[in-house]
Protein backbone atom coordinates (compact mmCIF):
# COMPACT_ATOMS: atom_id res chain seq x y z
CA UNK A 1 0.00 0.00 0.00
CA UNK A 2 2.76 2.36 -0.10
CA UNK A 3 1.88 3.14 -4.14
CA UNK A 4 -1.06 4.34 -4.63
CA UNK A 5 -3.29 4.51 -1.34
CA UNK A 6 -6.27 6.60 -2.53
CA UNK A 7 -7.07 3.27 -4.74
CA UNK A 8 -6.43 0.96 -1.58
CA UNK A 9 -8.71 3.01 0.27
CA UNK A 10 -11.68 3.04 -2.28
CA UNK A 11 -11.21 -0.62 -2.59
CA UNK A 12 -11.55 -1.47 1.41
CA UNK A 13 -14.62 1.39 1.05
CA UNK A 14 -16.01 -0.39 -1.96
CA UNK A 15 -15.63 -3.87 -0.42
CA UNK A 16 -17.36 -2.42 2.84
CA UNK A 17 -20.20 -0.63 1.37
CA UNK A 18 -20.90 -4.16 -0.60
CA UNK A 19 -20.88 -6.50 2.42
CA UNK A 20 -23.40 -4.03 4.20
CA UNK A 21 -25.65 -4.20 1.62
CA UNK A 22 -25.37 -7.60 0.80
CA UNK A 23 -23.36 -9.67 3.18
CA UNK A 24 -23.09 -13.16 0.92
CA UNK A 25 -22.54 -10.63 -1.93
CA UNK A 26 -18.17 -11.94 -2.36
CA UNK A 27 -19.22 -15.33 -1.25
CA UNK A 28 -21.41 -15.86 -4.40
CA UNK A 29 -19.04 -13.76 -6.54
CA UNK A 30 -16.34 -15.93 -5.77
CA UNK A 31 -18.03 -18.85 -7.46
CA UNK A 32 -17.99 -19.70 -11.01
CA UNK A 33 -18.55 -17.20 -13.46
CA UNK A 34 -21.69 -18.10 -15.65
CA UNK A 35 -22.65 -14.67 -17.79
CA UNK A 36 -24.24 -14.86 -20.80
CA UNK A 37 -22.58 -11.93 -22.60
CA UNK A 38 -19.48 -11.01 -24.12
CA UNK A 39 -18.78 -7.68 -24.27
CA UNK A 40 -15.59 -6.58 -27.09
CA UNK A 41 -15.09 -3.01 -26.47
CA UNK A 42 -12.81 -0.26 -26.80
CA UNK A 43 -10.03 0.39 -23.80
CA UNK A 44 -11.13 3.89 -23.48
CA UNK A 45 -11.97 4.46 -19.53
CA UNK A 46 -15.03 6.61 -20.23
CA UNK A 47 -16.85 3.27 -21.12
CA UNK A 48 -17.03 1.15 -18.31
CA UNK A 49 -19.28 -2.22 -19.81
CA UNK A 50 -20.65 -3.27 -16.62
CA UNK A 51 -22.43 0.06 -15.49
CA UNK A 52 -23.36 1.40 -18.75
CA UNK A 53 -25.98 -2.01 -19.11
CA UNK A 54 -26.57 -2.22 -15.72
CA UNK A 55 -25.06 -5.51 -14.88
CA UNK A 56 -23.30 -6.68 -11.79
CA UNK A 57 -19.62 -8.43 -11.57
CA UNK A 58 -20.37 -11.74 -13.42
CA UNK A 59 -22.72 -11.05 -15.60
CA UNK A 60 -20.64 -9.29 -18.49
CA UNK A 61 -17.30 -11.12 -19.82
CA UNK A 62 -15.42 -8.64 -21.12
CA UNK A 63 -12.55 -7.71 -23.35
CA UNK A 64 -11.06 -4.78 -24.41
CA UNK A 65 -8.55 -2.91 -26.54
CA UNK A 66 -7.86 0.21 -28.15
CA UNK A 67 -10.97 0.57 -31.12
CA UNK A 68 -12.41 -2.86 -30.00
CA UNK A 69 -10.42 -4.35 -32.85
CA UNK A 70 -10.48 -8.30 -33.19
CA UNK A 71 -7.72 -8.96 -35.55
CA UNK A 72 -7.38 -12.28 -37.19
CA UNK A 73 -3.50 -12.61 -35.70
CA UNK A 74 -4.28 -11.43 -32.08
CA UNK A 75 -4.28 -14.58 -29.61
CA UNK A 76 -5.64 -12.70 -26.53
CA UNK A 77 -8.69 -11.67 -28.26
CA UNK A 78 -9.17 -15.74 -29.64
CA UNK A 79 -8.58 -16.86 -26.58
CA UNK A 80 -11.11 -14.63 -24.79
CA UNK A 81 -13.86 -15.73 -27.79
CA UNK A 82 -12.30 -19.57 -26.90
CA UNK A 83 -12.93 -19.37 -23.38
CA UNK A 84 -16.57 -17.18 -23.76
CA UNK A 85 -18.31 -19.43 -26.36
CA UNK A 86 -16.71 -23.19 -25.50
CA UNK A 87 -16.10 -22.78 -21.75
CA UNK A 88 -18.94 -20.06 -20.55
CA UNK A 89 -21.18 -21.02 -22.83
CA UNK A 90 -21.70 -17.22 -23.59
CA UNK A 91 -25.27 -16.39 -25.80
CA UNK A 92 -24.23 -13.27 -27.17
CA UNK A 93 -21.22 -11.43 -28.01
CA UNK A 94 -21.18 -8.31 -28.33
CA UNK A 95 -19.27 -5.37 -30.35
CA UNK A 96 -19.05 -1.97 -28.83
CA UNK A 97 -17.54 0.71 -30.05
CA UNK A 98 -17.89 4.36 -29.39
CA UNK A 99 -18.03 8.16 -30.65
CA UNK A 100 -14.90 10.02 -29.79
CA UNK A 101 -12.58 7.07 -29.48
CA UNK A 102 -9.12 8.09 -29.45
CA UNK A 103 -8.10 5.27 -32.02
CA UNK A 104 -10.78 5.55 -34.65
CA UNK A 105 -9.47 9.29 -34.74
CA UNK A 106 -5.82 8.09 -34.83
CA UNK A 107 -6.41 6.10 -37.78
CA UNK A 108 -7.79 9.01 -39.67
CA UNK A 109 -4.78 11.08 -38.69
CA UNK A 110 -1.29 10.41 -39.69
CA UNK A 111 1.44 8.22 -38.42
CA UNK A 112 1.26 7.27 -34.71
CA UNK A 113 3.99 6.18 -34.53
CA UNK A 114 4.94 2.29 -33.25
CA UNK A 115 3.41 -0.42 -32.01
CA UNK A 116 0.31 1.72 -32.03
CA UNK A 117 0.09 1.81 -35.93
CA UNK A 118 0.29 -1.79 -36.45
CA UNK A 119 -2.92 -2.40 -34.30
CA UNK A 120 -4.14 0.91 -36.04
CA UNK A 121 -3.64 -0.42 -39.40
CA UNK A 122 -7.21 -2.79 -39.07
CA UNK A 123 -8.92 -0.05 -38.59
CA UNK A 124 -7.06 2.44 -41.40
CA UNK A 125 -8.16 -1.05 -43.70
CA UNK A 126 -12.06 -0.39 -42.81
CA UNK A 127 -11.58 3.42 -43.55
CA UNK A 128 -9.21 2.54 -47.45
CA UNK A 129 -12.90 0.04 -47.81
CA UNK A 130 -15.19 2.49 -47.26
CA UNK A 131 -12.47 5.65 -48.71
CA UNK A 132 -15.04 7.65 -51.04
CA UNK A 133 -17.93 7.56 -48.84
CA UNK A 134 -16.43 8.78 -46.18
CA UNK A 135 -13.96 11.55 -47.81
CA UNK A 136 -17.73 12.69 -49.17
CA UNK A 137 -18.71 13.72 -45.68
CA UNK A 138 -18.34 17.19 -45.12
CA UNK A 139 -15.78 17.41 -41.64
CA UNK A 140 -13.44 15.29 -39.87
CA UNK A 141 -16.12 14.94 -36.94
CA UNK A 142 -18.69 13.45 -39.16
CA UNK A 143 -16.15 11.44 -41.34
CA UNK A 144 -14.63 10.14 -37.47
CA UNK A 145 -18.45 9.22 -36.34
CA UNK A 146 -18.99 7.49 -39.31
CA UNK A 147 -16.04 5.22 -39.09
CA UNK A 148 -16.74 4.41 -35.33
CA UNK A 149 -19.94 2.88 -36.90
CA UNK A 150 -17.98 1.04 -39.74
CA UNK A 151 -15.24 -0.47 -37.31
CA UNK A 152 -18.21 -1.86 -35.00
CA UNK A 153 -19.72 -3.97 -38.83
CA UNK A 154 -16.12 -4.82 -39.72
CA UNK A 155 -15.39 -5.84 -36.12
CA UNK A 156 -18.48 -8.06 -35.99
CA UNK A 157 -17.64 -9.51 -39.43
CA UNK A 158 -14.33 -10.57 -38.31
CA UNK A 159 -15.83 -11.97 -34.76
CA UNK A 160 -18.50 -14.25 -37.09
CA UNK A 161 -15.73 -15.25 -39.51
CA UNK A 162 -13.58 -17.21 -35.97
CA UNK A 163 -13.06 -20.46 -36.04
CA UNK A 164 -15.13 -21.17 -32.78
CA UNK A 165 -17.83 -18.82 -33.83
CA UNK A 166 -18.48 -21.47 -36.99
CA UNK A 167 -18.22 -24.12 -35.21
CA UNK A 168 -20.38 -22.93 -32.77
CA UNK A 169 -23.24 -22.54 -35.70
CA UNK A 170 -22.10 -26.06 -36.47
CA UNK A 171 -22.90 -27.35 -33.56
CA UNK A 172 -26.22 -26.14 -33.01
CA UNK A 173 -25.31 -23.79 -30.56
CA UNK A 174 -25.55 -20.60 -32.27
CA UNK A 175 -24.02 -17.61 -30.27
CA UNK A 176 -25.66 -14.00 -31.65
CA UNK A 177 -23.07 -11.47 -32.77
CA UNK A 178 -24.06 -8.04 -32.14
CA UNK A 179 -23.09 -4.19 -33.08
CA UNK A 180 -23.14 -1.66 -30.62
CA UNK A 181 -21.88 2.06 -30.04
CA UNK A 182 -22.34 4.19 -27.41
CA UNK A 183 -22.34 7.45 -27.59
CA UNK A 184 -20.50 9.33 -24.95
CA UNK A 185 -21.79 12.44 -24.76
CA UNK A 186 -25.55 10.48 -23.93
CA UNK A 187 -24.72 7.89 -22.13
CA UNK A 188 -26.74 5.35 -24.39
CA UNK A 189 -26.11 2.55 -26.72
CA UNK A 190 -27.48 2.29 -29.70
CA UNK A 191 -27.97 -1.29 -32.21
CA UNK A 192 -26.33 -1.20 -35.39
CA UNK A 193 -29.04 -3.76 -36.49
CA UNK A 194 -25.88 -6.17 -37.79
CA UNK A 195 -27.25 -9.98 -35.97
Amino acid sequence: MKFLPKLFENNRQWAQRCKRDDSEYFERLSRAQQPEYLWIGCADSRVPANEIVGLGPGELFVHRNIANVVPPYDTNVHSVLQYAVEVLQVKHIIVCGHYGCGGILAALREWAGLPLENWLAHVRAVYREHKNDLDALPDEATRWRRLCELNVVAQVQAVRQTGVVQQSWRRDKPVLVHGWIYDLSEGLLRDLELN
